[in-house]
């Protein structure tokens, strides 16, 4: 199967945003699976819209969730291929010029759809006769072009939705040229799927209804039409995704400590009939994706359920995953990764345990008497809890308010690992000058 090929073709008018990332995320994941190729094309035929600082954004997102591309290709490179094509379907009839102005055709949509029928362009303009069209060049008006629709049944078997079924007559003839003389998305699209051999293409379930515009286009071009599948759109806890869910970034989620595979795992299984599980690694994920499993009904993204989730897979992270980011041992990590909410957070415990720091004293008593019977090193698995037990005699103090004081003495923090986890990571020495009130 080595000529799979896929795409993501986002357009660098803004941020990548978790509705197109998890785009991105089933397209990689599909051509790997398939062990086909990945490619980038960059939608960049909106000038007026488009910006550098997006496509760097784009590809620095990319390459951070490992979604690393195979080859990459640029619309506004290739204006001269789409204008050739362009022309050859004018001479076949399947392109044709329109000179109505938006306003006249926003008066025929109103009072087609007043009469309850669809707002389906009449083909007025290929009624035209020639004294007509050069009455219109004479008032400066300047056509945009539509592709021609041939009646008939579009049908395609989707990857996701099953069989898609829908009647040419009931469809309009899109614009693929404004009268600026800019492309839509429409043609542009199927020429670059079918110059570059994409064989399978995923995208969400808005663009159904141009699937069938474009199934015609790749008949028109002769080219093989690929395989499709359609995924469910995201939406909020409270219905349709909202703008700010919408329009979430990735890259504000790593600025949160979100991992790069959290957001994948988690986006590749959202809206399956399969838990949403850890994946350690892109392949393994890849090999276990399933688009069958996917249901028909929109899922509820929640970026607080995807953040209590990284916590649940930082905490699951085997050292190797993370030896390159963090300067602490593999016996380090095993024991504290379990307190942890993202990764950097074992810079902060390492600190504690071995950095020099000032304890709080809420109970001078009771830290001095831990101190007085703080047994000697080497220390054993039962040493803490013999500790504590003799402590517990001593001091007459059980529950909180023997445990805070004692916490607060050695880490200065209120919360975090078991004590009796951190004691042997600190030492006998540190621990016993904090317990004494003592930097160290």
């Amino acid at each position: 199967m080595s000529n799979i090929k896929v795409r993501f073709a986002p357009s660098p008018t803004g941020y990548m945003h978790i509705g197109n990332t998890r785009t991105a995320v089933f397209n990689w994941l599909l051509a790997r699976k398939l062990g086909g190729k990945f490619m980038l094309r960059i939608d960049d035929t909106d000038t007026a819209r488009s910006k550098q600082e997006y496509e760097d954004a784009l590809r620095d997102v990319l390459q951070w969730l490992g979604l690393n591309w195979d080859e990459e290709a640029r619309q506004s490179a290739r204006l001269d291929r789409y204008n050739q094509v362009v022309e050859t379907l004018k001479q076949q009839g399947r392109v044709y010029a329109c000179y109505e102005t938006a306003e006249e055709l926003e008066v025929m949509r109103k009072r087609l759809m007043s009469r309850g029928l669809p707002p389906i362009y009449d083909r007025a303009s290929l009624k035209l006769s020639a004294e007509q069209i050069a009455a219109y060049q004479a008032e400066g008006r300047r056509p945009h072009y539509r592709f021609k629709l041939t009646p008939g049944i579009i049908e395609w078997q989707d990857m996701v939705r099953g069989v898609c079924r829908y009647d040419a007559a009931n469809l309009a003839d899109p614009v693929i040229i404004r009268e600026d003389g800019s492309y839509l998305y429409h043609l542009p699209s199927v020429i670059d799927d079918a110059d570059f051999g994409i064989t399978h293409i995923i995208r969400g379930e808005d663009h159904v209804t141009n699937t069938a515009l474009q199934v015609q286009m790749f008949e028109a071009l002769k080219a093989p039409i690929p395989s499709f599948a359609h995924l469910p759109l995201l939406t909020g806890t409270e219905g349709k995704l909202s703008k700010r869910l919408g329009s979430l970034g990735v890259r504000e989620l790593r600025d949160e400590g979100v991992e790069a595979l959290a957001i994948s795992s988690f986006l590749a299984k959202l809206g399956t009939s399969e838990s949403i599980e850890p994946f350690y690694n892109l392949d393994s994920l890849a090999a276990s994706l399933d688009l069958n499993k996917l249901g028909r009904s929109q899922p509820k993204f929640d970026v607080e359920e995807l953040k209590n989730f990284n916590t649940h897979y930082v905490r699951s992270l085997p050292f190797t995953n993370v030896k390159d980011r963090v300067d602490v041992t593999e016996d380090f990590w095993n024991k504290v990764r379990g307190n942890l909410e993202k990764v950097s957070d074992i810079n902060t415990w390492q600190q504690i345990c071995s950095q020099k720091l000032n304890p709080v004293i809420e109970d001078e008593e009771l830290t001095s008497s831990a101190a007085a019977i703080l047994p000697s090193e080497p220390w054993g698995e039962n040493t803490y809890s013999e500790w504590v037990a003799e402590l517990k005699k001593v001091s007459g103090k059980s529950g909180k308010n023997l445990f805070h004081p004692l916490r607060m003495a050695l880490t200065a923090a209120p919360q975090g690992p078991e004590l009796k986890t951190l004691l042997p990571l600190i030492g006998r020495e540190k621990a016993y000058a904090r317990l004494m009130g003592k930097a160290a």
